[in-house]
């Protein structure tokens, strides 16, 4: 039998309708694998969560949500709109991945991807994943509208609609057949990647942890402790390989201006810059290639989550030591410099999702929380906590839902934002998230 709806917990005290919606339950298709989901370095373990890094300041306002003063922004309004749930019992949480564009929610288990509708949460289309390829890792979707997946077994899998069914279909697996081709007959193309065993360096050779498109490349991080640099579209061939950390690399997150973080089980983030191509004319000619610009050591524990804000000035961090970091741009310091820590999960952070100046976290305790960068100062308010998670919560997106012109006529105008959260346990929660801006308008 599939398990029960968790009833969701509104937790914000301020005043709200008596008949608060209930989320709807949906019943999906989902694995059964048992494979861990969980970021290395054991996430899960209590003993790794102890420490929060008391010799940082935390930045967030003592002002509790229920009397929130005026210097402060008022509470978040949250409820559940729809609880999507796997039809069996799972262990591995769904990657996922959203379009603002389009208003879609991609979900992706091990055997199967469904597409929602994030206004309706309905389901638009389902198509089967690769089974035989482990549970789906992460999912990122390019502005040419491709899907990328990466699984368990160190492949990324390509996914495109269909011109003729509209449907999406595989189109590749990465590396693909003619970059081996290309690679295998060459010795130096291979790399050690254990005793007695050596791949391509174009392969990975562990999960895939995490994706993330940006431009006409794409990047991709594993538990091989490698970072990866691929075209995005054309030939979609390997086109660089970053020894990235001495342990394996949980996430990555890609600035506008080309710079790259990586968050690793080693408990240091690294960022990468890329460097112009040489001059030269086809093979002659280099590609772009990343170097080390920092690495920056202030969490105890492994990373497990990476978030830039819109500008790329101000990098979040989620660790097992139950802090998120806010590091903020300083040439004079390294590239970036720790402004302080974000505290009050009870649990290792296990996922960060950044939209304007608003920041989701989302944490073994189960929860998901709602920060808000105060208009004076570096000073952070908790605005919300959203429950109702049975396990921990591993992936989290969020997009701003446009507000109609007649909303902002209101006496109190509000922002809206679609959060949707994905738990251990294969439940996915898409949440309506609605920020008063009462106080924000001079602070723009």
């Amino acid at each position: 039998m599939p398990p029960s709806c968790i009833p969701f917990s509104f937790r914000s005290t301020a005043e709200h309708d008596a008949a608060t919606p209930q989320p709807r339950l949906l019943r999906l298709a989902a694995s059964s694998s048992s494979s861990s989901d969980a970021p290395a370095a054991g996430v899960f373990d209590d003993s790794a969560s102890i420490v929060t890094l008391p010799s940082l300041p935390s930045l967030q306002s003592s002002a509790p949500i229920s009397g929130y003063l005026d210097t402060t922004p008022p509470p978040a309004f949250h409820f559940c709109h729809a609880s999507l749930k796997p039809l069996h019992p799972t262990s591995s949480a769904p990657a996922l991945a959203v379009s603002a564009a389009a208003s879609l929610l991609y979900s992706a288990s091990k055997s199967e991807i469904t597409v929602f509708d994030l206004v309706s949460a309905r389901p638009v289309e389902t198509f089967d994943a690769v089974p035989s390829a482990g549970s789906v890792k992460s999912v990122a979707l390019s502005s040419a509208g491709k899907l990328f997946t990466g699984h368990q077994d160190g492949r990324i899998r390509v996914w495109r609609r269909s011109a003729r069914s509209g449907r999406y279909r595989l189109n590749a697996t990465l590396p693909t057949a003619v970059d081996r081709l290309l690679h295998f007959p060459l010795p130096g193309n291979y790399v050690a990647v254990r005793r007695h065993k050596k791949l391509l360096w174009i392969e990975h050779a562990d999960a895939v942890s995490a994706v993330a498109a940006s431009g006409d490349l794409l990047y991709s991080v594993s538990w091989d402790k490698t970072l990866k640099v691929w075209r995005a579209a054309g030939d979609l061939r390997c086109l660089e390989s970053v020894p990235a950390h001495d342990d394996a690399v949980n996430a990555v997150a890609v600035a506008g201006d080309g710079t790259v973080y990586t968050g690793s089980a080693d408990g240091k983030i690294r960022v990468w810059a890329r460097s112009p191509p040489t001059e030269g004319r086809g093979r002659r000619r280099r590609h772009t290639r990343h170097g080390l610009v920092a690495t920056l050591e202030r969490h105890r524990s492994a990373v497990n989550a990476l978030a830039l804000s819109g500008d790329g000035a101000i990098l979040y961090s989620g660790a097992c030591d139950r802090s998120i970091l806010v590091w903020e741009r300083e040439e004079s310091a390294d590239h970036m410099a720790v402004a302080g820590a974000l505290r009050g999960h009870g649990k290792a952070i296990l996922c960060l999702a950044c939209v304007g100046d608003v920041l989701f976290s989302g944490s073994s305790d189960r929860t998901v929380r709602i920060w808000r960068k105060e208009r004076k100062g570096k000073g952070y308010s908790c605005l919300g906590v959203m429950e109702g998670h049975g396990t921990g919560v591993r992936t989290l997106v969020a997009v701003p839902v446009p507000v109609p012109a007649s909303a902002e006529l209101q006496p109190e105008p509000e922002e809206e934002y679609r959060v949707c959260s994905g738990s251990l346990d294969g439940e996915v929660r898409v949440w309506r998230v609605r920020i008063p801006t009462t106080q924000r308008s001079d602070s723009k």
